[in-house]
């Protein structure tokens, strides 16, 4: 293996995530970073507000994980149950290729709508926006069968449909309009293209004949051990199989990185030197993936490894309590690019902070890693947390800092 493909494996792990991040975490905590100036006793009332949340919404502390299932059963809807239940009977393991398609798809769809976007659900005539309102148009669309080849199984995704996938059958679907602008159209439209063509550079995880993002499914029940399935597989599979769709990123030998951006604060003696890794959308479908696997009959261990997910609902709530404040707060009324140090800077705070965090949550509860890993306090505490703040705070919930986006990070 060459120098580089070393570099590019090991920034494709979430050690690498965490430890970068915790990296500029303390040299935040040292007042030596450029934008952020971090108040770490406000970590105290971010824990409180945080450990509210959770007892408002799962006093028993029977929380799901943070996963893209979540989204669609918004407004108390099972929309995944209704789907599943209209399916030709099947097995588990077609029934848990179908949720892979469907949660690759789905997640590949999710970065940040924008302000303005709203999707009207056509069965119930409810309004949804951001997360919610993507999840659900991503589900109708896949139960339209627009990302399948074969009309006879409409619940599938397949190279031969996603590789030719329009921009306009997007706009359509999520009902985009002059009047209802979706951020990063383009770039949405162009990760699903990307994904029908990395469908066919892999057919070890997607299958030779007939590649299908639901294939993923035989790959990682082959790789699991008595059925158990570390979560770094999983993730190590998602980083390598969808690792080209991402667009205009850092590449090291010719590999594209993904979701891996420059700090001058980094520095290394090789070819990662400045590199700050986050793969945030991986790490999130890493997480959606968890429940069908689980549910066909693997378990899937070392889910602690992974990180949180750096992004502006967890991010807002570092900042909006105060635990993060800007060293310029003119800066705050610009806009800024995500490749931006300061971005970067802020992604990275938010990893290392929800470490911080969670230990503290854990620790006001009396219970451990095991019992109340990372995904459970993403899910039942800082995620809604993050967006309640948002609320209560800016008209529409608006990120407090705004990130230009091609509609593939956020």
């Amino acid at each position: 293996m060459s120098h580089a493909a070393k570099a590019v494996a090991a920034l494709r792990t979430p050690r690498a995530v965490r430890e970068r991040c915790t990296e500029l975490l303390g040299l935040a905590e040292d007042g030596n970073l450029p934008h952020f100036l971090l108040q770490p006793e406000r970590l105290k009332d971010a824990t409180r507000f945080v450990c509210g949340t959770i007892r408002d919404n799962y006093p028993d502390l029977d929380i799901p994980f943070h996963s893209r299932w979540r989204h669609f059963s918004a407004g108390g809807l099972d929309r995944w149950q209704t789907l599943a239940n209209t399916a030709t009977p099947i097995d588990a393991d077609e029934l848990a290729r179908i949720r892979i398609d469907l949660a690759v798809t789905s997640v590949l769809l999710d970065a940040g709508a924008g302000d303005a976007w709203r999707y009207v659900e056509p069965s119930t005539t409810k309004v949804f926006s951001r997360s919610e309102g993507l999840a659900i148009a991503s589900l109708n669309l896949f139960a339209s069968g627009a990302f399948s080849s074969q009309s006879e199984s409409p619940l599938r995704a397949d190279a031969a449909v996603l590789e030719d996938f329009e921009r306009s059958k997007l706009e359509r679907a999520f009902q985009v309009s002059a009047d209802n602008p979706l951020v990063g159209v383009d770039g949405r439209a162009t990760l699903i293209k990307s994904l029908g063509r990395c469908l066919r550079q892999h057919p070890a995880l997607f299958g030779s004949q007939s590649p299908r993002v639901g294939n993923l499914y035989d790959y990682l029940k082959g790789r699991s051990v008595a059925g158990v399935l570390p979560a770094s597989r999983i993730l190590d599979a998602v980083l390598v199989g969808l690792g080209p769709i991402w667009p205009g990123r850092v590449a090291l030998g010719g590999i594209n990185l993904g979701d891996v951006w420059r700090h001058s604060m980094v520095h290394r003696d090789d070819e990662t030197n400045g590199l700050v890794p986050f793969h945030k959308l991986s790490q999130w479908l890493t997480y959606s993936l968890v429940e069908p696997l689980e549910d066909a009959g693997m378990r899937v261990s070392g889910l602690q490894e992974l990180t949180g997910l750096a992004e502006y609902r967890n991010g807002g709530l570092f900042m909006d309590l105060d635990v993060l404040v800007l060293k310029d707060p003119r800066v705050q009324g610009e806009s800024h690019d995500v490749a931006s140090e300061l971005v970067v800077e802020w992604r990275a705070l938010t990893i290392g902070l929800l470490d911080r965090l969670a230990s503290l949550v854990r620790s006001e509860f009396g219970t451990d890693a095991d019992s109340l890993p990372l995904a459970k306090v993403l899910e039942g505490g800082t995620w809604i947390a993050g967006r309640r703040l948002a609320f209560e705070r800016r008209p529409g919930g608006t990120t407090p800092i705004r990130v230009t986006s091609d509609g593939t990070v956020f």
